[in-house]
């Protein structure tokens, strides 16, 4: 070691730094300032603002009052050459200071303490003090030294001043505007796939698929193609008849292949969930095709069967619609007119059939049905307009409630208003829609149960084997009311109250506000 270290006390260096610490003042708080005044001639701010605007140390010769030797002893920062004596005459220094005398100078303001000091010689003072910072930064390493302490900060300006705060305005105008962008991206994928949904879905592969596997055909049901029926009237065809499993796809089917196809009146047998191509092989089968055919629908009318009666028979309208005006004790029936007396079913004549022969066919098995539920001659009439009632109000399940309200009504002379039975004696029962007009509810026909007490004057329309067996035979129950709350599904409900029913009108109401296709009304 050095003699000088040798000879000095031995200091604990823990203890002494803590000691120093704990000496130090208190920190108060400075507000940048700004000195416009010029520095003095030959001090280190004159040398450094020389230095700064030449952008060259300066090269004019030292001072004579001041040699470099001295003044780097004074104010140089110590360099790894001589650590220890360096280092010990500054803690030694500091010791003095901290026992009374006067304070050290403040370190952020380097310019007091050039300006207090001797003048020193600017370019040897430039020179040392690059010399030093650049040896103490060399060996200064990743830690901290005490000497530190007594130097302005890294991050002070190069003429003493506190760093400005960093402000943050730019990176909150920037936050906002990624926000804004993000929050417009999912505002446009959210009204993009509301209006655009289903086709999205179907391009992705996302929705259900518009055709049936093969291979899941069954059943058999009966599809009735009329005269001048072109691909997209026979796919509607289809599709109602369970047989395909959209409206649209056998006709998307035709286009997509380029099939030209005629399609031929008649009725033909085909099976429920066919593919589109399945469906066209079927139809241009022969052997699918009921020659001399003829069908009536459930809850159809004379007025509504006569004309594909007529087509797939290949009889002229004329002649049916004498056959049908006839006197219905011609057929057996004691009745004012053969309304509800067709029963509704597929029918295949031998050629050459009449139409007389056709619609005693169909009266006949009318009466087939009433026999078999045990319906007696003389109530024939009245039970065939209550199914008739039956079939046109209500789902095939609901059929003995439906019936039940009825006969409740009746019970107790209380008016039925069915809206089915306004609509037929006004001309509207086919118009495809649920709730009457008010003409038609006000028009005084005998067969409108919103004006007069009772049943109508005749069936308003042709009733199923269920339909006829659940007026025969109706469920027990308190009902006065009914309304179907949902057109979709069928979804009935029946109530003993007038409240309660209203309760379910107000369920109807909303469900055809958000389905205002859904025929509730015809608008």
């Amino acid at each position: 070691m050095p003699e000088r270290e040798n000879a000095s006390p031995q200091h604990d260096p823990d203890a002494r730094l803590g000691d120093l610490f704990e000496n130090l003042p208190e920190p108060s708080q400075q507000l940048p300032t700004v000195d416009n005044t010029p520095p003095p001639p030959g001090s280190r701010r004159a040398a450094r603002e020389a230095a700064r605007s030449t952008g060259a140390r300066a090269s004019t010769p030292p001072a004579a009052d001041a040699p470099a030797e001295q003044d780097l002893a004074t104010r140089a920062l110590p360099t790894t050459s001589a650590p220890d004596a360096s280092t010990g005459a500054r803690v030694q220094d500091s010791d003095t200071r901290s026992a009374g005398e006067e304070p050290l100078l403040n370190a952020s303001d380097p310019d007091r303490a050039a300006d207090e000091g001797d003048a020193q010689t600017a370019p040897e003072l430039v020179d040392a003090e690059v010399a030093a910072a650049s040896s103490t930064t060399a060996s200064s390493g990743g830690g901290g030294r005490l000497e530190d302490l007594f130097h302005a900060h890294p991050d002070e300006d190069s003429d003493g001043r506190a760093p400005k705060k960093k402000r943050r305005t730019g990176c909150l105008v920037a936050l906002i505007i990624v926000l804004a962008v993000i929050g417009g991206l999912v505002a446009g994928g959210v009204w993009a796939f509301n209006t655009y949904g289903d086709k999205i879905s179907d391009a992705l592969g996302w929705g259900e698929p518009a055709d049936w596997e093969p291979g899941l055909a069954e059943g058999e049901v009966l599809v009735t193609i009329q005269d001048g029926d072109t691909g997209s009237p026979v796919s509607t065809a289809l599709y109602e008849a369970g047989v395909t499993r959209t409206d649209e796809v056998f006709y998307d089917y035709l286009v997509k292949e380029g099939i030209s196809v005629t399609f031929y009146p008649g009725i033909y047998r085909l099976q429920e969930k066919m593919t589109a191509e399945a469906a066209l092989e079927a139809i241009q089968n022969p052997a699918n095709k009921l020659e001399n055919s003829a069908s009536v629908g459930e809850g159809a009318t004379i007025e509504s069967s006569l004309p594909g009666m007529a087509e797939s028979l290949g009889m002229p309208l004329e002649d049916l619609q004498a056959a049908v005006d006839a006197d219905p004790a011609t057929y057996g029936v004691d009745a004012q007119s053969l309304e509800g007396w067709l029963f509704p079913a597929v029918y295949t004549f031998d050629p050459g059939v009449t139409a007389t022969q056709v619609i005693q066919r169909m009266v006949d098995r009318t009466q087939e049905s009433l026999d078999a539920a045990g319906v007696p001659a003389e109530d024939a009439q009245r039970v065939l307009t209550i199914a008739s009632i039956i079939q046109r109000e209500g789902l095939t399940a609901d059929f003995p409630k439906v019936s039940r309200v009825i006969q409740n009504r009746l019970d107790i002379d209380m008016k039925l208003q069915m809206d089915s039975t306004a609509q037929y004696g006004y001309g509207s029962l086919h118009e495809g829609v649920v709730s009457s007009s008010a003409e038609a509810l006000e028009d005084d026909n005998p067969w409108n149960t919103y004006v007069h007490t009772g049943l109508p004057v005749t069936p308003i329309a042709s009733p199923s084997d269920a339909a006829i067996d659940a007026a025969m035979h109706p469920v027990d129950g308190p009902w006065l009311y009914f309304v179907t709350v949902n057109l979709a599904t069928g979804e009935t409900q029946f109530s003993v109250t007038y409240e309660e029913h209203l309760q379910g009108v107000e369920k109807w109401e909303k469900w055809c506000q958000e389905n205002p296709d859904g025929g509730c009304s015809a608008g």
